[in-house]
């Protein structure tokens, strides 16, 4: 049997290859991901990853429940102000550790509005109908049924189903919404909430145009908006308050610079009929859903919102500009693109391609892979199921902060097509010219974050001379 030192050296081989793979030799392009930068790594091992801060408001206070928290408490209440900077909003929760808990809470919480004032004996009802878009069209599993809505939706009686409706979609471009079908179904159905947003992105929701619909009914509906997918694209893609939303939702890592969490942001002025469903959200992020929040991942949220407020329109210009180019790119080499070619194919981050003439979407997303870019398979509108997926789903996000301007995605789209289109390895010419790519930018330059960096590691490590050592280790490695 190895020893704790052998497993151990073991695996931080394994765990240095395959960062020195994917940060050096890959163009990642998930739509669903995105490095921190080396600031926010660095807070991410500060000491609050190992804390606990739990709290709640009681008789009208913020109360904690442990000690030691004065610092992690200041860095939630500054980076709120941070999030509702960037949104223009009233409220911010940042408890969720997720976007899917960060819906989950909504979810848990409007059942509970719904119920206020119910009485002494009366069970408890479920959200009576939802409005959102259909898994097939793009819509986030976090918002179906089998997801995060799980349990907090009617079921109907004669069917048995959850009682959803899905948000329709344009018959010429599955994409974009059918506004004339949606204003039928509204009159129809009134719903008592609507969920917009989804995770194959490509064009702005219908977020105002329902506003104006619903905003003389007597009991209008919650205008939810998950933007865990656009959220870095907040504003520049689509300012959904602006447009009648009530709450947004979302994770921080995608087109955020952030680290793997959730936020809730609410846009509730005091005197709205709503004010009780944010005290409701509060109560379902804590003790409804958490308790330890992940304070590590917290103090790296707020030193990623810094970043994404000092850089928010340089690199949404560049991310949405970047999307179109490498979308026409990969058009002109050979590779169906969805979307309308009129305006660019997208409005996103995101690029949707078309690959079944060349295989199934799993196997070409696999041969990417092999050859050193990372996408992945996507069901389109007309498959059958996930697993008959003939789409790859990509997003320039990260490789636009590592640098890539337009013309980079034309000279990776080439590589990809022949990949793709000709079944040519192509492995070692991509990581090549990945080696273009190794500096993030929208952040301090490393001259400047490294001695930041420096400073939070040497005090997460008590023994002054293990953190002199590694230091020395670091500089080495860094001049190899």
């Amino acid at each position: 049997m190895p020893t704790f030192a052998e497993k151990a050296t073991d695996l931080a081989a394994r765990a240095e290859r395959n960062s020195a793979w994917r940060q050096r030799d890959c163009f990642n392009l998930i739509p669903s991901e995105s490095t921190p930068s080396f600031l926010v790594k660095m807070c991410e091992i500060a000491d609050p990853a190992g804390r606990y801060a739990e709290h709640r408001t009681m008789k009208g206070e913020e109360v904690y429940f442990y000690q030691g928290t004065d610092f992690i408490r200041d860095v939630e209440v500054e980076c709120q102000r941070e999030m509702a900077a960037y949104f223009g909003c009233t409220d911010i929760e940042l408890r969720p550790v997720s976007g899917q808990m960060a819906n989950e809470v909504v979810f848990k919480a409007l059942v509970k509005f719904l119920n206020r004032g119910r009485a002494e004996g009366q069970p408890s009802r479920r959200i009576r109908l939802v409005f959102n878009n259909d898994l097939i069209y793009g819509g986030h599993l976090s918002a179906q049924p089998m997801g995060a809505l799980f349990n907090f939706v009617e079921e109907d009686p004669a069917t048995g189903r959850e009682r959803v409706v899905s948000l329709p979609v344009r018959k010429d471009n599955p994409y974009k919404p059918d506004v004339e079908r949606l204003a039928g179904l509204l009159e129809a159905h009134r719903p008592e909430l609507i969920v917009f947003g989804k995770s194959m992105f490509l064009y702005r929701e219908p977020v105002e145009f329902v506003a104006d619909i619903v905003r003389g009914w007597p009991e209008r509906p919650v205008l939810m908006f998950d933007m865990a997918h656009v959220l870095g694209l907040y504003g520049a893609f689509q300012a959904p308050f602006e447009e009648g939303a009530d709450v947004v939702t979302g994770s921080t890592h995608k087109t955020f610079f952030g680290t793997q969490r959730g936020v809730v942001a609410g846009n509730v002025p005091a005197g709205s009929p709503l004010r009780g469903l944010w005290s409701e959200i509060k109560g379902r992020a804590f003790p409804g859903s958490t308790s330890n929040h992940h304070l590590g991942t917290l103090l790296g949220l707020l030193m990623s919102a810094y970043e994404m407020n000092a850089f928010k329109k340089p690199f949404q210009e560049q991310v949405r500009a970047n999307a179109k180019a490498l979308a026409k790119a990969l058009h002109a080499h050979g590779i169906p693109v969805e979307g309308d070619p009129s305006d660019g194919y997208t409005e996103t981050h995101q690029v949707i391609l078309r690959v079944k003439a060349f295989g199934p979407g799993m196997e070409i997303a696999r041969r990417l892979e092999e050859n050193n870019v990372l996408t992945n398979y996507q069901a389109l509108p007309d498959d059958a199921s996930f697993l008959d997926s003939s789409g790859l789903r990509l997003g320039v996000q990260e490789m636009t902060r590592f640098g890539m301007k337009e013309k980079d995605f034309d000279t990776l789209a080439g590589l990809v097509s022949d990949i793709v289109v000709r079944d040519r390895p192509a492995g070692p010419e991509v990581a090549a010219y990945r080696k273009s790519f190794l500096t993030m930018g929208y952040t301090l330059p490393p001259a400047e974050a490294l001695p930041l960096a420096a400073r939070i590691l040497a005090a997460a490590v008590p023994d002054r001379a293990y953190a002199a050592r590694f230091a020395d280790n670091l500089r080495r490695a860094a001049g190899e």
